[in-house]
């Protein structure tokens, strides 16, 4: 991947990081970098704000501050330069498997 299109695909991926749920992880031992972005297998119920004296719903803040994608919206494709993408199960941590991925670049297996 060429420098300007990383440079473009950071300012992307880091943009509405809030509400995506997107974030990148460089490493200071390997000086790697990992891209990370939830996806939303679509389970997720509308959100917003509970009155307590009503009890009624509000406000429904719909795909905002969900922090998570769905998956067309994911940037992490092979059309994007990425080469060696990893997709985790619910509840695996991702610094749990960056760590590990970590230790290995760091030993030289690729």
């Amino acid at each position: 991947m060429e420098k300007e299109e990383l440079v473009n695909l950071k300012k992307r991926f880091l943009f509405n990081s809030d509400d995506t749920g997107r974030f990148i992880v460089r490493s200071l031992s390997t000086g790697r970098t990992y891209f990370v972005e939830a996806i939303d297998d679509g389970s997720r119920t509308h959100w917003g704000d509970l009155d307590p004296a009503t009890k009624k719903f509000h406000g429904d803040y719909g795909t905002r501050y969900k922090g998570s994608v769905k998956p067309d919206e994911s940037l992490i494709t092979v059309g994007n330069g990425f080469d060696a993408i990893h997709e985790l199960s619910a509840g695996e941590s991702p610094f749990d498997f960056i760590d590990a991925l970590d230790k290995q670049y760091g030993k030289g297996k690729q």
